[in-house]
């Protein structure tokens, strides 16, 4: 596997903050679903998960950085091996002797010297590698939580708990779900990156949810009650009278883990003639004068 810092293009020096712009930023652009029927699209968009995966991690990243594992995740083997640590002095003891070899060669040596030659390990703790996948999250499952199902890619199917409040690019560890170990030594972990799905109506900010709210000229100018889709279902919303384009209305607590839900209000016009409205506009003479296009007059 490829360099995951080359991968998502940035420096070994970059912040955590810096390696999930970079994610969001390449994701969006590889992402299958905006390059259909392009397998290398998908490809890329695999890497690029798996790269994350790995970096968004602390200790995997810090492992990674010190060369104790590959991209992939695996144990990775010390340059020079096990005979270039034999024959530096601290190898001296193994080393044949007239009689033979030197007593005292006891089973915690040679762990110790399978350790160092495997690139400073606990060799008795080696375990499988771990394994990186994408998986999409409808936007209203990330924010109440659920439990999803993701296929990893040795084919097998795993139960995925989303927490509450997930948001795009989290990255969920997975204990033991890796690939097996050898000769009985624990599995590898499971890293799930998660693709939080747009909604038609819903956008977070935070932990706030913000909806944009179409209504009538009436209900704006008059004011009204009407029915508003929250994440947890509809609620009853108070338009105030003399409501205007972009007006702001909270619904306190209905966002994420606390947050609040705030709905836009979108006045909309009639779609066909009123002929009562436009008598009425005729003969109606406005007591606020201002020019709506004031601002856009250029000097």
């Amino acid at each position: 596997m490829d360099d995951p810092y080359k991968v998502l293009g940035v420096e070994r020096t970059a912040s955590a903050e810096d390696i999930r712009t970079a994610y969001r930023r390449l994701a969006k652009q590889w992402h299958p679903d905006t390059n259909p029927d392009k397998p290398e699209a998908e490809a890329r968009f695999k890497a690029i998960s798996a790269a994350y995966a790995l970096l968004s991690d602390p200790e995997q990243r810090a492992r990674y950085d010190r060369g104790e594992i590959d991209a992939s995740g695996a144990e990775r083997r010390a340059t020079g091996g096990y005979r270039e640590w034999a024959e530096a002095p601290q190898g001296a003891r193994y080393r044949s002797a007239p009689g033979g070899f030197e007593s005292g060669i006891f089973e915690d040596d040679i762990e110790e010297f399978l350790a160092r030659a495997f690139g400073g390990a606990d060799f008795r703790r080696a375990r499988g590698a771990d394994l990186r996948l994408a998986l999409r999250v409808p936007f209203l499952d990330a924010a109440r939580g659920a439990v999803r199902q993701a296929s990893l890619p040795d084919g097998r199917r795993l139960e995925v708990a989303i927490p509450p409040g997930a948001e795009d690019g989290m990255v969920l560890r997975l204990p033991g779900q890796g690939q097996a170990g050898r000769d009985g030594t624990p599995a590898g972990d499971a890293y799930v990156v998660l693709e939080v799905e747009p909604h038609p109506l819903f956008r977070r900010e935070g932990d706030d949810i913000l909806l944009d709210l179409p209504v009538t000229l009436k209900e704006a100018v008059l004011g009204a009650k009407v029915e508003v889709p929250t994440i947890e279902g509809p609620v009853t919303l108070t338009i105030p009278p003399h409501s205007t384009e972009g007006t702001r209305l909270r619904l306190r607590g209905r966002g994420i883990r606390g947050g609040h839900q705030y709905v836009v209000l979108r006045p909309v016009l009639p779609g066909g003639p009123e002929p009562e409205l436009e008598a009425f506009l005729r003969g109606w003479t406005p007591r606020d004068r201002s020019d709506p296009r004031a601002r856009m007059r250029t000097p």
